[in-house]
């Protein structure tokens, strides 16, 4: 099986339509025996009206994965809209290193339920402290019209590649076509997707969780990786966002592609696609992470690791 990386494989009030979160629980999440799979790290407990809890917790040596908060997030923001309405688009902040051996409690606030619309804000907390947020858009879709400008970036056939693993995802795998960046310390261009049994993205409020999952992948690689040289390379992520334009299910074939556009002042910042197999367009996505020199960064690594053994 090829290595997709370097690292281990191992892990608001406001007017509008009155919802009860709790009807849109279901259809219930599959969990695996010990608890390990992407549907049970985005299973949310209800703890009060707008307040949720991710109650899937587990070691990692590396500060809380930024895809999986992200992907709660948006998923906790979906639970008080109504079913119909699907996200399109979020931008989030990562404030703090979370730590993934916790839980992790998110706030919604409900800026705005409009005739089609409706937005909403998120801040996640780990002991008392808010370590990511962010404003999500939720909308009425409609079918036409439908364009799209440029074809899907060039790519195997996904039947022709060999298995891939994913680094740190749950319940995902992986096909690696041939890369436009070579010699690049990771992947920019790869297809995924989701092993849990999900439900069918037409169903009420599944939508949500489709987009949830594209979240939680869409975190995972850097478009950073093809700018990185002997003395610097790109290091925790500073900001995300996603415009999802279709419907997408993430239990079949998702191309996803990043692109490098600019470094300087000690950023990198990237942009990105999401195609299904059939080459339409589901989502865009871009990313702003710290760029500095490695020594500097891993530094830093070092003191987070220290600061995680020590309960921090």
């Amino acid at each position: 099986m090829t290595t997709f990386g370097a690292r281990p494989a191992d892990p608001a009030r406001g007017t509008g339509v009155a919802v009860d979160v709790r009807d849109r629980l279901a259809p219930p999440l599959r969990e695996a025996p010990d608890g390990r799979t992407a549907l049970a790290v985005l299973d949310l407990e209800v703890i009060e009206e707008d307040l949720f809890r991710a109650n899937a917790v587990f070691e990692d040596p590396f500060a809380l994965y930024g895809g999986q908060v992200a992907a709660q997030a948006l998923r906790a923001a979906g639970l008080t809209v109504p079913a119909e309405r699907t996200p399109h688009s979020l931008h989030g902040y990562f404030l703090r290193g979370g730590n993934a051996a916790l839980p992790t409690v998110f706030r919604v606030d409900r800026d705005r339920d409009g005739r089609s619309f409706s937005a909403r804000r998120v801040v996640a907390i780990q002991r008392g402290e808010v370590i990511f947020s962010i404003a999500a858009s939720f909308h009425i879709g409609q079918e036409e019209p439908d364009h799209q400008v440029d074809p899907a970036p060039e790519a195997e056939d996904v039947a022709t590649l060999r298995s891939c693993s994913i680094p740190r995802l749950l319940s995902f795998e992986g096909r690696m076509p041939t890369q436009p960046y070579e010699g690049a310390e990771r992947p920019t261009r790869f297809w995924a997707r989701c092993t849990d049994l999900l439900p069918d993205a037409s169903l009420p409020g599944s939508a949500v969780l489709h987009a949830a999952l594209l979240t939680y992948l869409s975190d995972i690689s850097t478009g950073l990786a093809p700018l990185h040289d002997v003395d610097h390379r790109s290091g925790s992520s500073l900001d995300h966002a996603i415009w999802f334009h279709r419907p997408v299910r993430m239990d079949e074939w998702v191309l996803l592609d990043v692109v490098p556009r600019t470094v300087g002042q000690g950023r990198g910042w990237y942009t990105g696609t999401a195609h299904d197999s059939a080459g339409r367009l589901v989502a865009s996505l871009t990313q702003e992470a710290l760029f500095r020199k490695r020594a500097s960064l891993d530094r830093a690594k070092q003191a987070r690791a220290e600061r995680h053994r020590a309960g921090g």
